[in-house]
C-alpha cells in the first residue's frame, strides 16, 4: 500500500533544500490540512496522528510558523510544476482577497497562473492595511515573477478595475508586458472628435450581450490602449484595456481572469477555510499562504490525474465570469455572455 506521506515527502524532497525533518513535518502539515480542511492551529494539531500528543504538535505548528523562513521563488517554481502549467506563456491574474479577524484587516495580494479553469497562486503578499494596494506594492510582486520567470512566460495580465493608475500602466508599457485590464464605467477617454467622454456613454447603445472594439488606440492613464466593451445581461458593462496583445481576444482573455475567484473560494469557504486563522502577523500570514498553496497544487494535481485518466471526475456547472463574444472593430455581437 502506498504510504502518501512518504510519497508527499519524496516528492517535495526534489524540490526544496530542507532537511529531512523539515520536510517531513511539512508533508505531515499538509496531508493534516486535506484532513481537516482547516488552518486553524488547534485543530490542524488533531490531524497530525502518530504517538505524539496533539499538544505536542500544536507547540511544533506554532514554532513552525514563529521562526521558519519559505523561499517564495522556490516555492513558485515547485508550484508550477506540481501542477503542472507548461512552460508558458501563461495568462496571470492579479488579484486580492480580504477579511476581518477582530479588527485586523487580513488583506493579500496575490499573483498566480490561469489554468483549466483555477488560478495557481505564485507570488503573494499581506498588505498590512484595508483597501487596495498601491502601485509600489503590485510593481514588487511584479518584479519577483519576472525575476524568477522572466517577461517571456507573460501572454497577458488580466487585472480587475480596482488596478488602475497612470505609474501602473506606465510601468507596464515600460516592462513591453501585455495586458488586459478591466476598467471603471467612468473612466474618461476621447471619442472620434476628440471629446472626453465617459465609457458608459462612450458605450452606451450597446445592448445587453453586445460587444465592441474600437478601432486604433485611446489614451487612457497615460497610456495608448485598445479598447473593447461587453455589455451584460443585467445592463452592466465590461470595459477593457488591452495593450501589447491582439485587441480581438480580449474579452475572451479577460474571462480567465475569473479563475482567481474560483481559487480564492478553494482556499476560504469551499475548501480549506483560510478564514479560520487567528494568525495576524503579516509574515505568518505569508509562510501560512505558502503552505496553502502547496496543498492546492498536490490537490489539484492529483484531481487532474483522475480527471484526465479512463474515468473522469463529473464536473458540477459552475457560474464563470463573462464570456466575450464574437466581435469585430466597431461592430456589435449579439452573442450572450455565460
Amino acid at each position: 500500500m502506498v504510504d502518501p506521506h512518504q510519497e508527499l515527502k519524496a516528492v517535495l524532497s526534489e524540490h526544496l533544500s530542507w532537511h529531512g525533518a523539515r520536510i517531513g513535518f511539512l508533508a505531515h502539515f499538509l496531508l493534516a490540512l486535506l484532513k481537516v480542511r482547516s488552518v486553524n492551529l488547534a485543530e490542524l494539531a488533531t490531524g497530525f496522528g502518530g504517538t505524539a500528543k496533539v499538544d505536542s504538535h500544536y507547540k511544533r505548528l506554532q514554532r513552525f510558523f514563529r521562526a521558519f523562513e519559505i523561499d517564495q521563488d522556490a516555492l513558485a517554481r515547485l508550484l508550477v510544476r506540481l501542477v503542472p502549467v507548461g512552460d508558458g506563456p501563461w495568462r496571470l491574474t492579479l488579484d486580492r482577497t480580504n477579511w476581518q479577524f477582530g479588527k485586523t484587516d487580513i488583506n493579500f495580494l496575490v499573483l498566480g497562473v490561469a489554468h483549466r479553469g483555477l488560478a495557481v497562486p505564485l507570488f503573494w503578499s499581506v498588505l498590512g492595511k484595508a483597501g487596495n494596494s498601491d502601485t509600489a506594492e503590485r510593481i514588487a510582486l511584479m518584479e519577483r515573477f519576472l525575476k524568477v520567470f522572466g517577461g517571456s512566460r507573460v501572454a497577458a495580465l488580466l487585472a480587475d478595475r480596482e488596478f488602475v493608475g497612470e505609474a501602473w500602466f506606465q510601468w507596464l508599457q515600460h516592462q513591453g508586458m501585455p495586458f488586459h485590464q478591466r476598467l471603471k464605467r467612468d473612466t474618461r477617454v476621447p471619442n472620434s472628435w476628440n471629446r472626453m467622454m465617459r465609457l458608459d456613454q462612450l458605450f452606451g447603445s450597446l445592448r445587453p450581450g453586445g460587444a465592441r472594439h474600437l478601432a486604433g488606440r485611446r489614451p487612457v492613464w497615460g497610456c495608448f490602449v485598445h479598447l473593447s466593451a461587453l455589455r451584460l445581461a443585467d445592463g452592466d458593462f465590461l470595459f477593457i484595456a488591452s495593450s501589447g496583445a491582439p485587441q480581438a481576444e480580449a474579452l475572451d482573455a479577460y474571462a480567465d481572469r475569473w479563475q482567481v475567484e474560483t481559487l480564492f473560494g478553494a482556499l476560504k469557504s469551499r475548501g480549506f477555510n483560510l478564514e479560520d486563522t487567528h494568525l495576524t502577523d503579516p509574515k505568518r500570514l505569508a509562510k501560512l499562504m505558502g503552505l496553502l498553496a502547496l496543498a492546492f497544487a498536490w490537490t489539484y494535481r492529483t484531481g487532474e490525474l483522475l480527471h484526465d485518466g479512463p474515468r473522469p471526475i463529473r464536473q458540477k456547472k459552475r457560474c464563470r465570469g463573462p464570456s466575450s463574444p464574437s466581435s469585430v472593430t466597431d461592430s456589435t455581437s449579439s452573442a450572450m455572455p455565460f
